[in-house]
Order: structure tokens, then sequence, then C-alpha cells
């Protein structure tokens, strides 16, 4: 027998502090060791984008007296460019030290050091947090949270206009509610890919037809209500009438007013990625991360509270069928930004062009992409088939919560 097997050698995944934690007070070590093992037990990778060469070499020097590693272009080490990305790999100890000695350093990287402590903070996030729904609140990080979509449209792509009328879409924000949703996203707007000659829905047209509903469900149902709008005007009807959270699309970069007003309204707001085709100049995630963080910058700068603030991703716009794949392969690295994230997939393209299947039979689909989002960092999740992806849910949440 090998000497592996008589020692039940096995690898052990440490993704946080916390886990190191655990797994030292498993093996009985003190008090002082875990404080000072913890550490150095998680490692992490981070990529700095548009470095200048001179802050690069520097960098990389600091980082490897530290005992980690820095990989710069092959260019850049001859200063043949003047601008270089960046890989950090190393232990949570060795940044610790590694920022330390940058705070000293010229070419802005005492800046740099800053934001890799931002970084590495909102990485280890565990803590539950409180969404603050005008008198309603939703608590984040204890379990995932369900958003039941409501499309009050002639034209949805998904649900073919079947709640475009009061009576059918009140009833069907009750039975979400009672299937288990937490919030209702209504959506005034079809998002499906525009023809050539359609023109934008208006903001009084859309107005007229989510108000009705909005009114009535504030009278009938005790749950946040969200408006899918990426208009200013739209979002004020809804806000003055009393509805509590804001879903825009466009994360406040088509219609920058809007976030002026949800700032009055001191409401949550869910600042989606989106763009006009599918080409970036830089890398997809680096893209994709920074225009979030833009958005970010649009809310707060207008007096969103920063805690108010949820970010999605953007499956299913201004990305191919292979980067929405990527950008679900890598949704983890969104806990970047330090917000909440939230996750709509639900009978998208992605799912349909993956399994060659139409909009009605993406139910399993939409379950693997949201068993999959969850496990990679989702707090809430955007679905049509509440009762089914809300099992799925609290499945997923028992495995990596308890």
């Amino acid at each position: 027998m090998d000497n592996y097997d008589l020692h039940n050698l096995r690898v052990v995944e440490i993704s946080n502090q916390a886990e190191a934690r655990r797994a030292l007070i498993e093996i009985g070590s003190d008090t002082g060791g875990i404080s000072w093992m913890a550490p150095k037990a998680v490692h992490r990778l981070l990529r700095v984008e548009h470095l200048s060469t001179r802050a690069a070499i520097i960098l990389k020097q600091e980082m490897l007296s530290k005992g980690g590693e820095a990989a710069i272009s092959r260019e850049a080490g001859d200063f043949s460019v003047d601008m270089t990305d960046v890989l950090l790999m190393g232990t949570l100890k060795q940044y610790q030290q590694l920022c330390r000695k940058l705070k000293i350093q010229p070419f802005g990287l005492a800046s740099l050091a800053r934001s890799i402590k931002t970084v590495l903070h909102n990485l280890e996030q565990q803590e539950s947090r409180q969404l603050r729904c005008r008198q309603l609140s939703l608590t984040l990080g204890e379990r995932t949270l369900i958003m039941g979509i409501l499309n009050i449209t002639p034209d949805s792509f998904s649900d073919g206009g079947r709640f475009n009328n009061l009576e059918t879409a009140v009833a069907h924000a009750k039975q979400m509610l009672d299937d288990g949703a937490d919030i209702i996203d209504i959506g005034g707007e079809s998002t499906r890919p525009q023809t050539w000659d359609e023109e934008p829905l208006s903001a009084e047209a859309e107005t007229g037809r989510i108000l009705p509903v909005v009114e009535r469900l504030l009278q009938e149902i005790d749950a946040p209500i969200s408006i899918d709008t990426y208009k200013a005007e739209t979002a004020m009807a809804a806000l003055q009438a009393g509805a509590h959270i804001i879903n825009d699309i466009w994360g406040f970069l088509k219609d920058p007013e809007l976030a002026k007003v949800s700032a009055d309204y001191d409401v949550p707001v869910i600042l989606m990625h989106n763009q006009e085709g599918t080409e970036y100049k830089q890398s997809l995630i680096g893209g994709v991360i920074a225009s979030l963080r833009q958005s970010i910058k649009i809310a707060e700068d207008a007096g969103v509270r920063p805690e108010q603030i949820v970010v999605d991703p953007g499956i299913g716009f201004g990305k191919t069928t292979q980067q929405n794949l990527a950008v679900l392969r890598h949704l983890d690295e969104f806990r970047s930004l330090g917000k909440p994230i939230m996750l709509g997939t639900s009978r998208k393209s992605v799912i349909g062009n993956t399994l060659n299947l139409p909009v009605d039979q993406r139910l399993e689909g939409t379950a693997a992409t949201v068993a999959w989002g969850i496990a990679n960092g989702a707090d809430i999740v955007r679905v049509h088939d509440v009762k089914e992806i809300s099992r799925v849910a609290r499945m997923v949440d028992a495995i990596i919560r308890s």
C-alpha cells in the first residue's frame, strides 16, 4: 500500500479565511497559530489591467520579494511597451506585506495598494446585508432570494404576453409569491431584439402598462416590487406610486437621470451590464467589470447609498452564446466589486442555443445555470418558473450556506 493510502492524503479546498480557520481548528491548532496561519492558507490571483511598465516592474519585484509571483508581458520585461497587464499570485499574507511596501512606491502604486486591499476585502465578505426597500427590507447572504418576473408586455420573448392584462398579472404575481418569490419584478417593455424599423417604447406608454398593476399590487401584497426600466420618467411614476426597487438593464448608462431619481427615493438599484454589439476592447470579464464599476460610480455620484447597489453581469445582453457561458464560468470574479450579485438566465438564448431547445423547454437549463450561479456567488436569481427554481435554490443553499 502506498504511503498516501496509509495517511489518507487529500486535497483541501480553502476559498476564504473563515474556511481556513475552520480547517485549522479541526486539526487542533492553537488560537494564536490560527490567526497567524489563516491568511497563509488563502491563495488569490489578481489581474491588474493597463499598468505602466515602470510600475509593473516594481510591482513584480516587490511581489517576488514577498514569496509570491507576478507575470507581466514579455515586452514589458525589456521596456519595449509602455503598458502591460499583470497577474499577481500569492497568499493573503503575502498581499498584506506587498501592500505595506507599495504605500511608499511611486507611479500610482500606493493607489493600487488601496485597490488590492479593497478587492481582497470584498472577496472575504461573509456577513449578511440588508437592502432597505422603503418600508420593507430584504436580507442578503442568509439564503438566495428569488425575483419573480412579471412581464406586462404583448411581445415578451418568454411568455408571449400571457399576463398583459390587469387581472391575470395580479393573479400571477400572487401565485409567484405563493411559490416562493421574494420580489416581483414588473416590466413594461420587451427586451427581445428589436427589428430595424421598431422604435423603443415611450416612457408614457411603458408607464401606462405597468402603473395599474403596480398600484393594485401595492394594495394587495406585502413584498417588494421592482420596476424593470431604464427610463427616469417611468421610474419616477412607479416610485411615486410606492414601488420599492429599480432594475435597470442599462446600469444607468442609457439615462443617467434615473440614478438621481433612485437616490431621491433611497431605493435599492440593480445595475446590469449591457452594451451595443458583442465586441470588447479589453478582456471580456475585465470589460464587463469595468462597465459595472462605471455604473456604480454614476449611482454613488448621484447619491445612491453604496449598500443599496446590486450588480447583474447581464447574461443575454451584449454577448454571444460563448461569451455568456464565459461570464457564467467566471461569475465568482464579480465578487471583486463588493456588491450583491443578481443573476438572470431564465429561459434565455444561451440555454436555447446550448441545448437546442425552444423557450418553453428551457426549465432544466435554467435550473443548471441557477445552481451554478448560487454556488459562485449569486445572491438573487431572476426567474419565470418560481416554484421549481425556488426548490433548486433551497437545495443549493443547504449545501453551500450551512
